[in-house]
């Protein structure tokens, strides 16, 4: 059986055990794990967070060979510390904002990107160029959500989030419409049905790439 291993570069347990969920759900067939970066920050918003992640990431990795991992992934939407994951690890390495986007540019070419707060705005812009794919990115937009409102959502936190997509869709006129953060992952069934636009989570969208690589 497949072993997919989702490394949350944060701290929050809870983030863990909701994205392994919702990665289960969309790959009920291979075996998908999750491990919490304990020495992380609580959340990683933006650069500064990122790069004190990095480490306790890169330190994890003898044990993803023991474990009989054949793919990891990056459980953060900025896709923090990928390339030095990616160059250390034994196996081929993904990040949730890295599939969500090239996901949503195969679906319709066009998309936008619904954030937490406008702190992460620049690193995904950032990470966008860098794979080239700035020209089907409509625009990255902050929903003003903090991330640990996320997890649990309440239904006023929906509604906020509701409402940043709507508008993005009615602005930007994307094909598809990116979650930006992992948090956002179990909110993407509820929200489909109240958007036109496709919606993209990357969390579903990296486990089905990441079965495909490790195959």
């Amino acid at each position: 059986m497949t072993r997919i291993l989702f490394i949350n570069p944060n701290s929050t347990e809870a983030m863990t055990e909701a994205m392994v969920e919702a990665a289960r759900a969309a790959v009920p067939g291979p075996e998908v794990i999750g491990w919490t970066n304990a020495e992380g920050p609580a959340v990683i918003p933006g650069e500064e967070d990122g790069a004190a992640a990095v480490p306790g990431i890169l330190a994890r990795l003898p044990a993803a060979r023991a474990a009989g991992a054949e793919a990891i992934v990056i459980g953060c939407f900025d896709d923090t510390g990928l390339a030095e994951v990616r160059a250390a690890a034994h196996c081929p390495v993904i990040g949730i904002g890295q599939a969500a986007f090239h996901v949503a540019a195969l679906l319709g070419a066009r998309f936008s990107v619904v954030t937490t707060l406008a702190v992460s705005v620049p690193v995904i812009e950032a990470n966008i160029a860098a794979y080239g794919l700035a020209g089907a990115c409509a625009r990255v937009r902050a929903s003003g959500i903090p991330v640990l409102d996320l997890e649990p959502a309440s239904a006023a936190t929906i509604e906020r989030l509701v409402a940043a997509l709507a508008l993005a869709e009615a602005e930007d006129a994307p094909a598809a419409l990116v979650l930006g953060c992992a948090g956002m992952a179990p909110l993407a069934g509820p929200l489909q049905p109240r958007l036109r636009a496709r919606l993209v989570d990357g969390v579903a969208a990296a486990a089905r790439l990441s079965v495909a690589l490790a195959a």
